[in-house]
This record gives C-alpha cells, sequence and structure tokens, in this order.
C-alpha cells in the first residue's frame, strides 16, 4: 500500500472527494427520487379509485359520484355507485394497500424478495380454514364467520411457521422453505376439499381463492380499515428496526435493537394485516410479493424504509387489474387472475436471476 494509499484511508473525506451516490448531493437527489415515486403512487392511488367508482357498464360522471357520497339520490347512481362501487374500491384501496405492507415487511425483514406472505405459506392458512368454512360447514364467503376462522387459522399458521424455523443467523432461509412446504401441504388440503365437497359450494370456494372484489360490501369496510390503522401503524412503528434487521443479527444487536422480539412483532402484525386483507377479498395472487420489489426499482439506491410507497404500490396494482379485469377484457375476471398474469413472469425472472447469479458465484 502506497503512502497516498494510507492517506485516502485515514483522512477524513470531504464531499468532493465522495462518490456521487454517497455525496451530500447524491443523498439529496436520492431524498428528492424517494418523495417524489411516493407522491405519484398516491396520485395515480387516486386517479385508480376515482376512475374505478366512475367506470362501469354505465359512465357516471364526478357530481353524479359526488352526490352519491354526500348521501343525496342519485337515479340509478345511489345504488350503482353507493352500493356496489364504492365498497368494491374502498376493499380494493384497503386490501392492496394491506399485501404491499405486508409483503414489504416480509421481504425486508428476511432479506429475501421470495419471502412475501402469499409465497411462504401464511395467507395459505387462512385460505385452507376459509374453503373449509365454505364446502364443508357451508358458511357463506362474505360472512363474518369466514372471515374470523380466517385471520385466527392465518395467524396460527404464521405462529407455527416461526416457531419451526426456530432461532440464528439462518432462520430465515429456514422459515421461507418450512413456510413453502406448509404452502403445499394446504394446497393439497384444499384440492381435497373441493373434490370431495359439494360441486355448488366448491365453485363459492374457487371463486373466492380467485382474489375477487365482486363481493365486497360495506359490512366489511370498518374490519380491513380497521385492521389496516392498527397494523399499519404498528408496522410502521416497529419497522422502524427493520434497516438494522437487514444487516443481520449480531450487528443489530450491536445497535441496540432487540432482535427477537422486534421480529417477532412484525411477523405477528404482518401476519395480522395479510390474513384481515385475506378474509376480505380472498388470496389476491402475487400483490404481497411484487409491490416491493416494484418499488425498489423505481426508487432506487435508498436508505429509507419502503414500507409507505410499497403501500400505495399495493393499491396501485390491485386497483388497476382491477380495472383491467372488469373492464378492458372481454369478459369480467376476478382481479386475482390479472395480478397472476402479472405476477407469475416476474417470479419466474426472479428465479432466472437467482439462478444465474448462484451459477456464476
Amino acid at each position: 500500500m502506497s503512502a497516498r494509499d494510507i492517506t485516502a484511508v485515514g483522512s477524513a473525506p470531504t464531499v468532493g472527494s465522495l462518490r456521487p451516490g454517497f455525496s451530500i448531493a447524491g443523498r439529496r437527489r436520492r431524498t428528492l427520487r424517494f418523495a417524489g415515486v411516493t407522491i405519484a403512487l398516491a396520485l395515480v392511488v387516486a386517479a385508480l379509485w376515482v376512475t374505478t367508482v366512475m367506470v362501469g357498464e354505465t359512465w357516471y360522471g364526478p357530481d353524479e359520484v359526488l352526490g352519491v357520497i354526500v348521501g343525496d339520490f342519485v337515479p340509478g347512481a345511489s345504488f350503482d355507485v353507493g352500493e356496489v362501487r364504492l365498497p368494491r374500491a374502498i376493499i380494493g384501496l384497503l386490501a392492496g394497500m394491506a399485501f404491499g405492507m405486508a409483503g414489504t415487511t416480509s421481504q425486508t425483514m428476511l432479506r429475501n424478495q421470495l419471502a412475501s406472505p402469499d409465497i411462504i405459506g401464511i395467507t395459505s392458512g387462512a385460505s385452507a380454514s376459509a374453503v373449509f368454512a365454505i364446502t364443508v360447514l357451508g358458511w357463506s364467503p362474505a360472512g363474518t364467520g369466514v372471515n374470523v376462522l380466517a385471520v385466527t387459522c392465518g395467524l396460527a399458521t404464521a405462529l407455527v411457521i416461526y416457531l419451526l424455523s426456530g432461532s440464528g443467523r439462518t432462520q430465515g432461509g429456514r422459515l421461507i422453505l418450512i413456510g413453502i412446504g406448509v404452502a403445499a401441504m394446504f394446497t393439497s388440503f384444499i384440492s381435497y376439499l373441493q373434490l370431495q365437497g359439494n360441486v355448488y359450494k366448491a365453485i363459492d370456494a374457487m371463486r373466492w381463492l380467485s382474489g375477487s372484489l365482486g363481493s365486497a360490501d360495506w359490512n366489511q369496510v370498518p374490519v380491513l380499515a380497521g385492521a389496516m390503522a392498527v397494523c399499519g401503524a404498528l408496522l410502521l412503528v416497529v419497522g422502524r428496526d427493520l434497516g438494522p434487521l437487514t444487516l443481520g443479527e449480531e450487528t443489530a444487536t450491536g445497535l441496540g435493537v432487540p432482535v427477537d422480539r422486534t421480529r417477532l412483532a412484525l411477523v405477528i402484525t404482518m401476519v395480522a394485516l395479510s390474513a384481515f386483507a385475506t378474509a376480505a377479498t380472498g388470496p389476491i395472487a402475487f400483490v404481497s410479493f411484487l409491490a416491493g420489489p416494484m418499488v425498489a426499482r423505481l426508487i432506487g439506491q435508498t436508505d429509507r424504509s419502503l414500507l409507505v410507497p410499497a403501500t400505495l404500490m399495493g393499491a396501485v396494482i390491485v386497483l388497476g387489474c382491477d380495472l383491467v379485469a372488469r373492464n378492458l377484457l372481454p369478459t369480467s375476471l376476478p382481479v386475482g387472475v390479472v395480478t397472476g398474469l402479472m405476477g407469475a413472469p416476474y417470479l419466474i425472472g426472479q428465479l432466472t436471476r437467482i439462478n444465474r447469479q448462484g451459477a456464476s458465484a
């Protein structure tokens, strides 16, 4: 090592000597980009939500929609907008936000883009319990009983996966593998219930499993809104320790983060949020998986938490795909079908990229 190298290592760098990405100017650019992407996503969410309320088999203008919202009677629109489109738009907004926040929390905590709740088996427990209630117990897919059972079994599934994964630096990898195995087990159980159950109940279960906003009603709004408010606020507070957790257990402990307690709190809150959203809409495929990576690609390098923009991206995915499913296809489809068609190629691409990186390592 030359004297110049020793000087460069031993002296404090000046602003001008820093690389552009790590200078004060670079930090300012990253902050502006983060704020710009977040604001743009919020505007897109607002535009999609308004479009969802206005567009359908019958077009209603802004004045008619506003009249319904403030409680005026508008012929035709009072029922179509007030009882069908408004709850559908609100449930789609809240479910998308819940899936996006839960997925990003899971992926960040486990440091793996594949570690979203719908891939590692967490939502499969809620789905299996709901299918059991619909096909065996004869409960209505939109009933409160199905929602309560789905949330309870989703939390129980997450607890089992968490306990089986143990602790230590390899816990994240074990949790993902165990979750994939649990998901496969529940998928087989769901198939068995559909084959053995009444054909009409099986159709109801299939419709619920596809992930649909078609059965949204006002009774679901307070429950999902309350879950989003409570669990979302908790994730934003506890999620401040997500950054240190991504550096590893030893580093996070050295920084004063109670690793086990923080991770358990994140898992419980994230699973509860995902389970409430799943109970309301069914398992809308790949929203949890897509929201975080898409936001990370838009924002680029940053030291800020991606929870808020990923939450908005989840809403963009659900509302946008629902508009496509209802209005731009030859026949109306559940939103989960469109998100599945969008997410499956992305998942294959991620697996291919990971495989290439492993082969070249």
